[in-house]
């Protein structure tokens, strides 16, 4: 596959910056974003939302970071370092939405840098990362502010209540998350398990466009969604479209998952280690 440019040494490369929960394990959450990060030739920032405490097999629980500390993480960064995009992967709960919301707004972000929103509700095993209170914020404050978001289809059925079992239902579910006031919408179709192929279908109130893959056999996907979001935004970060920065981060999950290993007792993540044999 073809990667993104690196830059020569000792200049600055694009920094981007994930706002997610850290994950003990190190497949998912802002372990995976920054793997994809640095093999991708990006600076990562960080804004840390939560910390739980999983291993392969499940979350046993987790903790919130202060409302304050996670404004200010944003803050400080921005203030001084710069970003050229970011996503979001676990908030946990209605009071950090909000707080990732407005401090967006308020350093002047809304609008000029590139937000890809991963509405992180579970994880793979079904535990909960997001208060149910929390849905809500999330469709209200967070998706108007979103570039792009990228729902599995458990989330989309807890955003939409769409049930997509086919290519009709798929469109039907990106209208209704695009409704929601992101500028494009993306149903990701991995979930969808009697599929021979994983279509991603992406929208912008006018037009589809789809990405299909063959589907790969295996257990270790863990780290999919966050590494999909996270690939999509460094390609932001370069100036690309977001229909080809969603072409480009489909390639890379698929290599990610072609080259994912077993790891503890349950699923394995997804590798961006793959990059370094190339």
């Amino acid at each position: 596959m073809r990667f993104l440019p690196l830059t020569p040494p000792g200049q600055t490369p694009p920094r981007v910056m994930t706002i997610a929960g850290s994950d003990s394990g190190g497949g998912a959450g802002i372990e995976a974003d920054m793997r994809t990060f640095a093999l991708l030739g990006i600076h990562s920032c960080v804004t840390v939302t939560a910390v739980t405490v999983q291993n392969s097999v499940t979350v046993k629980s987790f903790h919130e970071i202060p409302v304050d500390i996670v404004a200010g993480q944003i803050s400080a960064v921005v203030s001084d370092i710069g970003i050229g995009a970011a996503k979001t992967g676990m908030l946990a709960s209605s009071e950090i939405i909000t707080t990732v919301s407005e401090t967006w707004r308020a350093e002047g972000l809304h609008g000029t840098v590139p937000l890809v929103v991963d509405p992180v509700c579970a994880s793979m095993h079904g535990d909960p990362l997001l208060r149910p209170s929390a849905l809500g914020s999330m469709r209200t404050e967070l998706f108007p502010i979103a570039t792009l978001v990228t729902p599995n289809l458990d989330e989309v059925r807890l955003l939409v209540d769409i049930d997509v079992v086919d290519e009709a239902t798929q469109r039907d579910a990106a209208r209704a998350l695009h409704d929601l006031g992101p500028q494009w919408a993306l149903v990701k179709g991995g979930h969808l398990r009697t599929s021979a192929t994983s279509a991603d279908l992406l929208y912008n109130g006018t037009d589809f466009y789809e990405f299909s893959t063959d589907r790969l056999d295996t257990p270790h996907d863990h780290g999919a969604g966050d590494t999909l979001a996270a690939a999509t935004a460094s390609a932001l970060a370069h100036g690309y479209s977001v229909p080809d920065a969603v072409q480009f981060a489909k390639g890379w999950v698929t290599e990610c998952i072609r080259a994912a290993y077993p790891l503890g007792h349950g699923h394995g993540p997804v590798s961006a280690l793959f990059r370094l044999a190339q």
